[in-house]
């Protein structure tokens, strides 16, 4: 199941558009402490994690060596329903993710695609609710998460 969850994910990141918009907040904690919040902040509004990606693991088990960068795959029905009724193609890039890393400086941050971006190209007008409230969800859990 694990190797399933991990290849689910990697296919979750392909599928994002490379040049989407990324929003970038700086962390006060560790990339491990910045998601433990994340978690517990998407917990408290009732969304669900299904996977939690620790691609420095991952390099470190090739022997290679990679800044300390974690991936949080999460979602709630109540909000990414409705995108997927408006073009079943936004389940391209739903569930959510925010990516908590390390940068050469050692700062961390929390990053995650823009809603009004993600949806581009797509049938989704840029001023529907459900994006208006991906939106302040994101930066409420992001806020949760990196203060």
């Amino acid at each position: 199941m694990k190797t399933f969850v991990t290849a689910a994910a990697i296919a979750l990141m392909s599928a994002v558009p490379a040049l989407a918009d990324l929003v970038k907040v700086e962390s006060r904690h560790s990339v491990p402490a910045t998601l433990d919040a994340l978690e517990m902040a998407l917990d408290k509004a009732g969304a669900t994690v299904f996977a939690r990606v620790d691609h420095a693991k991952g390099a470190e088990g090739i022997g290679e060596e990679l800044a300390a960068s974690q991936l949080l795959i999460f979602g709630n029905p109540k909000i990414g329903t409705a995108a997927m009724q408006a073009d079943a193609r936004a389940g391209l890039f739903l569930p959510l993710k925010a990516l908590a890393y390390e940068d050469s400086e050692g700062k961390v941050w929390l990053t995650y695609e823009d809603p009004v971006m993600m949806f581009e190209g797509l049938d989704i007008k840029a001023n529907a609710e459900f994006i208006a409230g991906m939106t302040a969800a994101l930066q409420n859990l992001s806020e949760a998460a990196t203060q």
